[in-house]
């Protein structure tokens, strides 16, 4: 029998780090996936073979969210794998090597605005287009990415990302009002340092490690931890959370 708690997750930038480790928890409620990536389609099938060996359905969709038609051509395929989405997790992001703003080039500038700003909200309008239901059925949700960045604001590192995270705040507030008449609730987490591959993108590979000894935890969170919530907001024990920012930073 089809155990009609079971959902289907659309997954953005879920080849590694957070994205992924909230593809694995989520098989292991047995829900399925559309994994996306934009790149490492070796690491994205691997995540995709541990969801299925978790007895939960799983396809890999290659799309650079950046890119409006990438954007939809994803959740076409989604949608075509599985009939319908239930939460979308917009998790695709980038970060930089550590820099002033003023020493930051006009490429570094508008890449991460491309990627971590405009790529969210292509994958928010898609979200909008896909998850509407009736108020009487189990609600639709879509969690964001955000950052800690976006209250603590990085100075002299990664202002910029701080800032494209904070635009998503603003954006899970709005979308929140927006689309809770069509039974959709909106919400983000903003992870604190967390032990992901993302320091080392942004040059800086032991980071995490480095300065998680000044959080008051006395460490860096995990993407599992992270994922943790992130699911939470997915599954039906956050009916009525929208509009919400949930930090999982270590009380940083």
């Amino acid at each position: 029998m089809t155990d009609p708690t079971a959902k289907t997750l659309l997954i953005t930038g879920a080849s590694r780090g957070i994205g992924r480790a909230t593809a694995l928890l989520a098989a292991r409620k047995g829900w399925s996936v559309a994994i996306n990536y934009r790149s490492d389609k070796a690491m994205a099938e691997d995540t995709a073979a541990q969801v299925r060996n978790a007895g939960a359905g799983a396809e890999v969709f290659q799309g650079d969210v950046a890119v409006s038609g990438d954007v939809a051509r994803v959740f076409d395929g989604a949608l075509a794998a599985f009939g319908q989405l239930d939460g979308v997790v917009v998790n695709a992001g980038i970060v930089a090597d550590a820099l002033p703003l003023a020493e930051m080039s006009d490429a570094r500038l508008r890449k991460m605005i491309d990627t971590n700003v405009l790529g969210a909200m292509y994958c928010a309008r898609e979200a909008a287009k896909c998850l509407p239901r009736a108020m009487t059925e189990p609600s639709a949700s879509l969690v964001f990415l955000s950052s800690a960045a976006a209250r603590l604001g990085s100075p002299f590192e990664y202002v910029d990302y701080a800032a494209s995270k904070g635009a998503i705040d603003t954006l899970t507030i709005g979308l929140s009002k927006e689309l809770a008449a069509q039974n959709i609730r909106v919400n983000a987490v903003r992870p604190g340092l967390s032990e992901t591959e993302i320091h080392a993108s942004g040059g800086q590979p032991d980071r995490a490690q480095r300065v998680g000894q000044n959080v008051p935890f006395g460490r860096p969170g995990t993407a599992d931890e992270v994922a943790e919530a992130v699911l939470w907001l997915c599954g039906e024990g956050a009916s009525y959370t929208t509009g919400a920012l949930i930090d999982v930073a270590g009380g940083r």
